[in-house]
């Protein structure tokens, strides 16, 4: 049985690093207390989370066909006469993105660049009370459309049988229309995005301070946890407590 490329090497290391960084800030938020020194990892994980995305929204500019924004299939129409196909199990055969995978590609991007503004928001002490309130809540519609996204798919594979779960595994797809032509691998474009989002781990753990809890990007102070700021702002009134007792000393 012939199948086809369709999804090229940078495309699968985005989906797959997505997935694994947005499991491992979520575990954590719901796993560990905020007041807690390993909370730091959260955040850790949700600003590479943000790198990967504009990694991959470039990618989306000038990637492979059916990697690019350009290839979605966004119209409601086709929506709807794909989730009746599903279900029946018929409909169009898509080489690309089918429209259900279209909108939650869309609805992930979009919402993780929701998390990762929020949380530098409150990183940086500049968001609003309700800030954060809307950051758990994005996080938990983030977590129920992914959910949907599986479950659509293993319902078409059920329906189908045709190995749709696999193909951001292995990139390619079978039964396809013999005019579908596949796309290049481009694996120096993943080795070069795998450095990125390395090389960016590796800056962002050398740059946190486990004393203060903070690191500082572009020139701004980020303090990954909820008690890492008041430890710190504790720790220099004690030392203004102690050029205090020392100035009376003095005196004396």
């Amino acid at each position: 049985m012939s199948t086809v490329r369709v999804y090229d090497l940078p495309t699968r290391v985005f989906h797959w690093s997505f997935a694994g960084l947005f499991a491992t800030a979520y575990a954590i938020a719901n796993l560990v207390d905020d007041d807690s020194a390993r909370f730091a990892w959260h955040m850790l994980a949700g600003l590479l989370m943000g790198v990967a995305v504009l990694l991959r929204v470039a990618w989306g500019v000038v990637g492979t066909r059916h990697a690019r924004w350009s290839d979605l299939s966004l119209d409601p129409r086709q929506l709807v006469a794909y989730l009746k196909g599903v279900v029946a199990g018929g409909g169009r055969r898509w080489a690309g993105h089918n429209p259900a995978s279209s909108w939650a590609a869309l609805a992930m991007v979009g919402m993780a660049l929701g998390m990762a503004g929020s949380g530098l928001a409150m990183a940086a002490g500049v968001a609003p009370e309700w800030v954060e309130e809307a950051h758990e809540l994005v996080a938990n519609t983030f977590l129920a459309v992914a959910l949907l996204h599986v479950a659509g798919l293993l319902l078409h594979a059920l329906r189908h049988r045709d190995g749709l779960p696999a193909s951001m595994v292995t990139g390619r797809k079978r039964d396809l229309a013999a005019e579908v032509a596949p796309v290049p691998a481009r694996g120096v474009a993943a080795l070069l995005m795998l450095g990125v989002l390395a090389s960016a781990g590796v800056g962002l753990a050398r740059a946190y301070d486990p004393a203060t809890r903070s690191l500082d990007l572009f020139g701004t102070r980020l303090v990954l946890g909820e008690d890492g700021g008041e430890a710190h702002g504790a720790g220099a009134e004690g030392e203004d407590h102690d050029d205090d007792g020392d100035e009376g000393h003095d005196d004396d």
